[in-house]
């Protein structure tokens, strides 16, 4: 009989390094996101980098890429938008832009890459995916990675996660952040019938009425 081998979940991460991003327009829903990658990712034993201002700061690098830890997401959940920064970036759109990226990612060791962003950062998220071994030759050739560096990257892993508001990706039954706008919505809507049940007869004024001083002759409906 077969024996089941157990696998340490706090384990399944180790050696490896996963980077988590928000891009485009910020959404509520996406601090909640950041928080639950960075600590299962530190969970499973693995380290874990924030990508600061979007798919701008893969590119720029330097202090926008920073270890994340378990104490650095704490007391985000009720915060809307995202506290990593959310940037449109022109350079990512160019291969030039995004071999750079790849650079600072290889150098870091990071081959996971978390993307919550919309329709356009997850394009972006697969095309870099797409010319992933690409952005490596030319970067060995450049003399910028080792070959060893490239073989240790040979591979990106990328899981996208739909932020959005107006729910319009395809695929998914509901994005991250339209449920918190549908209640600010419906609150609004509410708060509006409320303030208008207030008032039996509405009074419109018009500019004719406005006109004549004598209140009886202004046109009310």
């Amino acid at each position: 009989m077969a024996q089941t081998v157990q696998i340490d979940p706090t384990k399944m991460g180790e050696g490896r390094a996963i980077a988590v991003l928000t891009s485009g327009g910020d959404a509520q829903g996406m601090n909640a996101a950041v928080r639950a990658t960075v600590r299962v990712g530190l969970y499973t034993g693995a380290k874990v980098y924030f990508v600061h201002e979007g798919y701008q700061g893969l590119v720029d690098g330097g202090d926008n890429i920073r270890p994340a830890t378990w104490e650095s997401v704490s007391m985000m959940l009720q915060l809307g938008g995202t506290v990593i920064g959310s940037a449109r970036c022109q350079d990512f759109r160019t291969k030039e832009g995004r071999t750079k990226a790849a650079c600072n990612l290889v150098k870091l060791g990071i081959t996971n890459l978390c993307v919550i962003g919309g329709d356009g950062s997850l394009t972006g998220a697969n095309q870099f995916r797409t010319e992933w071994k690409d952005l490596l030759v030319d970067l060995v050739k450049a003399g910028k990675i080792t070959t060893a560096e490239a073989k240790n990257s040979s591979h990106l892993n990328i899981v996208g996660m739909v932020g959005s508001i107006d729910n319009d990706f395809c695929g998914t039954d509901m994005t991250i952040g339209t449920d918190s706008a549908l209640h600010r919505i419906i609150e609004i809507v509410d708060a509006i019938t409320t303030t208008a049940q207030r008032y039996q007869q509405p009074k419109i004024i018009t500019l004719e009425g406005l006109k004549n001083p004598n209140p009886s002759s202004r046109t009310i409906c």
